[in-house]
């Protein structure tokens, strides 16, 4: 019997004890996941939650009770008080437009840093990384005078272009630091072939670091949708306000509705995990795929 595998030609069963005593640690880790999952969905649940309960109930059991009966009220009211619908359309707008410039001020940067090997990239990548930890209150001031100056203050086009300038620090420096390591044959050859700097760029550069260019832009949309202060005061106008902005304006000296509020972010948080679920598989093979080139 012991031969059986030998004389039929297939291969005998051999134990894995390491297999056995790693199914306990699986199971461990998968209810750590499940458990960090739980946490990370309890905002949103909460939020769903108070935004479909009745008044009397949240004032009855506050904001972790389960609510006795389902009411759109107070989405339907956040929704015709904000404008919802302009406001959404404001900040798709201003968030798609963000992330594009910003990604292309950031290649370029990154590209005459990271290959073309500029005279000081060091200090300057220093710089744009200081830049990064200056807070928003700081330059408020200068970028409300220069909006003012220019004529450009209550316009998306201000808001647009000192987010993607100011996100393009990050970016510069995050797309630098990865072609500082672009492998230098591929660029000789394609200068041996007679390819300028700009064929170079597009098409050399862009296609192998597009995954890295798709994560990037997609974080720059999600850091601008979630963007408070500076719209808030560069925009004064109803129209040109963004979801953020409206908001922060459900909340009052003398007024104060946690259905409203809950309602008024269940809305504002909805369009980035939708936006996220879709691009979830695009985000995941574009990371492999960097990865792996």
């Amino acid at each position: 019997m012991a031969n059986v595998g030998v004389l039929t030609g297939t291969p005998a069963k051999v134990a894995r004890p390491h297999a056995r005593q790693r199914a306990p640690m699986r199971w461990v880790v998968l209810g750590l996941l499940l458990l960090l999952l739980a946490f990370t969905l309890f905002p949103f649940f909460l939020a769903l939650i108070n935004a479909v309960k009745p008044g009397p109930d949240y004032l009855r059991g506050g904001p972790l009770s389960i609510p006795t009966s389902i009411q759109f009220d107070s989405i339907i009211k956040f929704w015709g008080q904000a404008d919802y619908s302009r406001k959404l359309l404001n900040s798709v707008i201003i968030s798609a437009s963000v992330s594009v410039l910003a990604v292309i001020i950031s290649l370029f940067n990154a590209y005459a840093l990271g290959i073309g090997r500029v005279r000081g990239s060091t200090i300057i990548l220093a710089i744009l990384l200081l830049g990064t930890m200056v807070p928003q209150e700081s330059i408020v001031y200068p970028i409300y005078w220069m909006a003012k100056s220019v004529g450009l203050y209550d316009t998306q086009l201000a808001v647009i272009i000192v987010l993607a300038v100011l996100q393009s620090a990050f970016g510069t420096y995050l797309l630098s630091s990865v072609m500082s390591t672009f492998p230098r044959e591929i660029l000789e050859a394609a200068e041996i072939d007679g390819a300028s700097r700009w064929q170079v760029l597009t098409l050399v550069v862009v296609p192998i670091m597009q995954p890295t260019l798709m994560v990037l832009g997609t974080f720059f949309f999600i850091w601008t949708w979630n963007e408070f202060l500076i719209p808030v005061i560069m925009l004064i106008s109803n129209n040109n306000q963004t979801v953020s902005v409206a908001m922060g304006l459900t909340r009052g000296q003398n007024m104060s509705d946690p259905t409203l509020q809950a309602a008024a972010g269940l809305l504002g948080i909805a369009p980035t995990v939708i936006f996220f679920l879709i691009f979830q598989r695009t985000l995941t093979r574009g990371i492999v795929a960097g990865a792996v080139k």
